[in-house]
C-alpha cells in the first residue's frame, strides 16, 4: 500500500485549491456571502466593476423583459455610424425623407370640397388618352375587348394551375382576394368617376355595375404573375406584368378606376398570395392535410 506524502501533491496544489474553493464559497454553512464584485478572483481573471446605482429602476431591474440596459442606443452614435447608415441603408433613409416630405404636404394641402370631384393624379396624367377614347368609341371598344381577353388569360391560367397541375395556391388566393374586395367595395361605395367611358365588351361584359375599390383586374394579374415566378415561367410572368401595366393605363384613361384602386390592387395580389401560402403551410402541418399538400381526393398533391 503506497503512502501519499505532501511532496507527492506538490505539482498540483493550485488545481486542487481552485476546484475546492468554489464549492466552499457556495456552501450554505459558511457565514460569508460570495463577493458580488469578484474582488478575490485568482490572478489572470478580470474583476467585475462595482454595480452602478445611478441607473434607473427599470434599467437596473432589467425591465421590459431585460431589453433595457444602460444608456439609450443613440447616445453612442458617431458620425461614422450615421455615414454608414446613409451609404448602406439608403432605402430606409429615402422613405424617412418621404415621410417628412409628405407630412409637410398633408398638413398644408388644401382639401377637396365635398361638392367637387375627387382629385386623381392618374386622371391628370391620362388626359390625352381620355380625350382620344372619348372622340373614338371604336378604339375604346377595341381596347375594352383586348382587356377582356387579358382577363380571360388570367382566369384560364389560375384555373389551369388548380384543375390540371393540381396546385391550388393561386386559386385560393384569388377567392380570398375577391371575397375581401366584395366586402370592402360594398362597405364604401365610391362614386363613378366623372367622364367614365364604358363599353359593352368590357369585363364584366354588358355595362353592369361593379365595385371600384379595389381593382380585381390588377390583383388577379399580380396573383397569376407571382405563381408564374414560383414555377420559373419568367417570360410569361414578364408578359403578364407588361399587359397589367397597359391595363392600368387603359383603366385610368377610361376613368374605370381611381389610381388608389389600382395601387391597392397590386398590394392585394401580393398580400393574398402570401396568405394563401400560409394557409397551405398550416394544412401541411395540421390534421387537415398531408405532408406535401392538401388532400382533396385522399391522394397527394404538390402545392409548390
Amino acid at each position: 500500500m503506497s503512502v501519499i506524502t505532501e511532496h507527492s501533491l506538490s505539482p498540483a496544489p493550485c488545481t486542487l485549491k481552485h476546484r475546492i474553493k468554489p464549492l466552499l464559497s457556495s456552501s450554505p454553512s459558511l457565514p460569508d456571502s460570495p463577493d458580488p464584485n469578484n474582488n478575490n478572483a485568482p490572478a489572470g481573471m478580470p474583476k467585475k466593476k462595482p454595480a452602478d446605482d445611478s441607473c434607473g429602476p427599470i434599467a437596473c431591474a432589467g425591465g421590459l423583459g431585460g431589453a433595457i440596459y444602460g444608456p439609450a442606443s443613440f447616445v453612442n452614435w458617431t458620425r461614422r455610424d450615421v455615414s454608414h447608415v446613409a451609404r448602406h441603408h439608403w432605402i430606409p433613409c429615402l422613405f424617412a425623407a418621404g415621410l417628412l416630405f409628405f407630412m409637410g404636404v398633408e398638413y398644408t394641402l388644401r382639401m377637396v370640397p365635398s361638392s367637387s370631384p375627387p382629385f386623381d393624379v392618374g386622371f391628370v396624367a391620362t388626359r390625352s388618352l381620355h380625350r382620344l377614347l372619348s372622340s373614338s368609341p371604336e378604339l375604346n371598344t377595341l381596347f375594352a375587348a383586348l382587356n377582356t381577353v387579358f382577363v380571360g388569360m388570367q382566369t384560364t391560367y389560375i384555373l389551369w394551375t388548380f384543375l390540371i397541375e393540381g396546385r391550388p395556391r393561386a386559386t385560393i388566393s384569388t377567392v380570398f382576394m375577391f371575397t375581401c374586395r366584395g366586402i370592402l367595395g360594398y362597405s364604401t361605395q365610391l362614386p363613378l368617376p366623372e367622364g367614365f367611358l364604358g363599353s359593352g365588351v368590357d369585363f364584366p361584359v354588358g355595362n353592369v355595375s361593379f365595385f371600384l375599390f379595389f381593382s380585381g383586374h390588377v390583383a388577379g394579374s399580380v396573383i397569376a404573375s407571382l405563381d408564374m415566378r414560383r414555377m420559373r415561367r419568367w417570360e410569361l410572368a414578364w408578359l403578364f406584368d407588361a399587359l397589367n401595366v397597359l391595363q392600368m393605363v387603359r383603366l385610368l384613361g377610361t376613368r374605370g378606376h381611381y389610381t388608389i384602386d389600382l395601387a391597392v390592387g397590386v398590394g392585394a395580389g401580393i398580400l393574398f398570395d402570401y396568405l394563401a401560402g400560409k394557409y397551405e403551410e398550416s394544412k401541411k402541418m395540421g390534421k387537415g392535410g398531408i405532408e406535401n399538400g392538401i388532400d382533396f381526393k385522399g391522394g397527394s398533391h404538390d402545392l409548390s
